[in-house]
């Protein structure tokens, strides 16, 4: 059996260009949500001084990982800040000094068992660096009573267009991908980690096969280059074949789900205790003339990073947070770069140039390449009818918004967004 998607033009421009460091911006916003969960309490005020890897915002609420200044500087504003989602949240505004000077209370943690190392790893501002930002320590803390965690996945697929920032992590910084793996392994007590990467990405499969080549129990996995082969559900089917059914987490099948990046982070905060203030990301798109994969403080300003890449910003017509398929399209190019972009990507008007919807002709396109095997244009006539039954029964909760039914429809039907919309409908 072999899961369904959809063939992409690849568009991987700065798979072979080297991370450079972005220079130090003269501000950065740093918003005290960045991925799922609860926001932070902002923990600074106007006026003071802050230092390189200061936590500057936390919470009490579980499903929330701390925040940490990734500049050093004076603190110039916290205000209300509109993330891209079009949800408020609070931000620390910082004017950088230049020194970049670390916090004095940076040392690598005491990790001896599965407590203290999730423990670390919440103190490190981890969230998932593969785009959705879902606490890192949450994942790792499943009750061993009522789950038993026997296989790590890796997902390096990197299936979405132009972004290569996780494969540059595999070729610029192997060992500490392979580490940061094996750290999990070892305080989780799981047997077994594979690692999938598609197989448009020949020089990363030859460094990590290299690196693992004496642990027989991690498993680099050849996977076919076709979308959405990141997706959590795919990527755990397409390498270890086990079934993440609807309502389930994967560690009810004994998997938990790991970007490449993410074990990279974790291996450098172990070492080092520098928690996360920098990404590297992707710089791409038809109006950027030096497509590059850059590393940048958090909360650095999106238009600073387009124009270290010689972007042309006044011609962007769509500038995105992520990939052309599942992205963000963000409305000011101020906006700033938060802990979950791994791409920034700027199109101009001819790129991004919607053509006309036309009615559905009943082809079954949606159907064939949903890798969930749903029907993207039974939830598109339910949801227009506002049938909220229907949309239940046909599992439309399962939809994880990856786009390929709108990228396949000859009638240019917008479906993946009347997904969402449905998804909406039902929770009210």
């Amino acid at each position: 059996m072999r899961s369904r998607g959809v063939l992409l033009p690849h568009f991987k421009g700065t798979q072979d260009t080297e991370t450079v460091t972005l220079p130090l911006p003269k501000k950065v916003t740093i918003p005290m949500s960045m991925g799922m969960g609860a926001p932070c309490e902002p923990l600074v005020k106007k006026g003071d001084t802050v230092t390189v890897g200061q936590k500057i915002g936390d919470t009490d609420k579980f499903m929330s990982a701390p925040v940490h200044s990734s500049v050093s500087g004076t603190v110039t504003a916290v205000d209300d800040h509109l993330l891209s989602n079009g949800r408020l949240c609070k931000a620390v505004v910082i004017e950088t000094d230049g020194e970049q000077t670390v916090c004095p209370d940076i040392k690598p943690p005491e990790v001896s068992d599965k407590a203290s190392f999730c423990k670390a790893v919440r103190e490190s501002g981890c969230v998932g660096l593969g785009g959705a930002g879902f606490p890192t320590h949450v994942k790792l803390n499943y009750n061993e009573d009522k789950r038993h965690v026997d296989c790590l996945v890796i997902n390096a697929a990197e299936c979405e267009p132009y972004i290569t920032s996780d494969c540059r992590t595999m070729t610029e910084e192997p060992d500490s991908a392979v580490d940061g793996i094996r750290q999990v392994m070892k305080y989780l007590n799981i047997e077994n980690a594979y690692v999938g990467i598609e197989d448009n990405k020949p020089e990363a499969i030859r460094i990590m096969t290299e690196k693992t080549s004496g642990d027989s129990n991690i498993h680099i996995v050849k996977l076919r280059s076709s979308y959405p082969q990141g997706a959590e559900k795919v990527m755990a089917f397409n390498t270890t074949g086990r079934v993440i059914a609807e309502g389930e987490l994967p560690s009810d099948q004994g998997i938990i789900v790991m970007n490449i990046s993410t074990a990279a982070f974790i291996s450098h905060y172990l070492k080092t205790g520098m928690p996360l203030v920098e990404r590297r990301l992707t710089v791409d798109g038809d109006v950027v003339k030096k497509p590059l994969n850059v590393k940048a403080p958090i909360g650095t300003p999106v238009s600073e990073l387009l124009r270290f890449a010689e972007a042309d910003i006044d011609s962007a017509k769509k500038i995105l947070m992520g990939g052309p398929m599942m992205g963000i399209c963000i409305y000011d190019p101020d906006t700033p770069m938060i802990k979950v972009n791994n791409a920034i990507l700027a199109f101009s008007e001819k790129a991004v140039k919607a053509q006309a919807q036309t009615n559905c002709i009943r082809c079954g396109r949606c159907i064939s390449v949903c890798p969930l095997k749903l029907m993207p244009c039974r939830f598109e006539k339910a949801f227009d009818a506002k049938d909220k039954d229907t949309l239940r029964r046909l599992r439309v909760n399962l939809c994880m918004n990856c786009g390929a039914c709108s990228f396949v429809c000859p009638a240019k039907r917008r479906l993946a967004e009347k997904n969402q919309l449905a998804k909406e409908l039902i929770r009210t």
